[in-house]
């Protein structure tokens, strides 16, 4: 609309402007700089503001202009006249354009362009551990990084495209994974404490004569320890007891062999005796126990389970 109205205004004048020329050329005036009319004699200015004013209301309201030659005029100016007919029609065409120009209403913003979502760069499934060492293997072509809800200026961890980097979880319940525009909030698991489980392996104690002597030389117990990192647990044992060095089951998971320990021989079996008589169960066996402690050397977590060897005389 502003544009519109500005185009008219340009006609309107242009036509004012060419009717004095028009005027002054068919009544033989001479154009020059000296005084026209006497300053008295003169419109004031605030009437030909006025006129202006009206001149732009009915052009607001679609009144047309058009220029005609006085055709009862003595002396003509032809040339003027071929000019003036070619400028009625460049009027008529500007007219019949600004009614074309189409006005630009309720236009619809822009709607913003989506970026491209990216792939998850870790496996689906993933889930950190509290109070452990951690992997995290990145699959994408962006690098990633990993921070804490509790410290989101300073990333745990950088790790770039098509490789992997440990890091150090504590107490977050969820970590802040970042890649490219986009971030997703990965949840911590609990670090359950270790495990241990003993198993008696032999049959020689369930008899009623139990000898020292092929207790010594036969395992007797398994003891299995499982944690989800076997890498940051702490073993430590107690008790009359030969261990083996541990070794990993198809689990991962960390299996001792336990055997008695107790006397080499029989004089030494007889000292031990006259130590521990209170060691003696009703049913005349001789019972001692043995324990195994396990110590997350990070979440602080510490197990302690134990089992009981049982035994009458050191030998046949």
């Amino acid at each position: 609309m502003v544009r519109r109205s500005r185009d008219s205004k340009f006609v309107i004048y242009q036509v004012l402007y060419i009717f004095v020329i028009t005027v002054l050329a068919l009544k033989g005036a001479e154009l020059n700089l000296g005084e026209v009319v006497r300053k008295d004699k003169v419109v004031d200015k605030s009437i030909r503001d006025s006129l202006i004013a009206i001149v732009d209301s009915l052009s607001a309201q679609g009144l047309k202009f058009n220029i005609e030659v006085d055709t009862n005029v003595v002396t003509e100016n032809l040339e003027l006249k071929k000019k003036l007919n070619k400028l009625n029609k460049k009027i008529a065409s500007l007219n019949h354009k600004i009614e074309e120009i189409p006005q630009r209403e309720n236009l619809e913003p822009e709607k913003p362009v989506e970026e491209k979502k990216l792939r998850f760069p870790f496996v689906k499934s993933l889930a950190f551990l509290k109070y452990a060492t951690n992997t995290a293997e990145n699959k994408g072509d962006f690098p990633v990084e990993i921070y804490s809800p509790d410290n989101p200026e300073k990333p745990l961890v950088v790790v770039p495209p098509k490789s992997s980097k440990n890091f150090e979880v504590e107490g977050e319940n969820e970590l802040i994974v970042k890649f490219g525009n986009q971030q997703v909030k990965v949840p911590v698991k609990e670090n359950l404490p270790p495990e241990i489980k003993i198993e008696k392996v032999t049959t020689k104690m369930d008899k009623q004569d139990i000898y020292v002597k092929d207790l010594q030389r036969t395992t007797c117990f398994t003891v299995t320890i499982s944690d989800e990192r076997p890498e940051q647990i702490k073993v430590k044992y107690s008790g009359p007891i030969e261990v083996s060095k541990p070794y990993k089951d198809k689990k991962g998971n960390l299996v001792y062999n336990v055997s008695l320990k107790l006397a080499n021989t029989e004089s030494r079996f007889e000292d031990w005796l006259d130590k521990n008589e209170n060691l003696e169960e009703p049913d005349g066996r001789y019972k001692v126990n043995f324990f195994f402690v396990a110590y997350d050397t990070k979440s602080k977590q510490k197990v302690q389970v134990g089992d009981s060897f049982y035994f009458t005389d050191f030998a046949k």
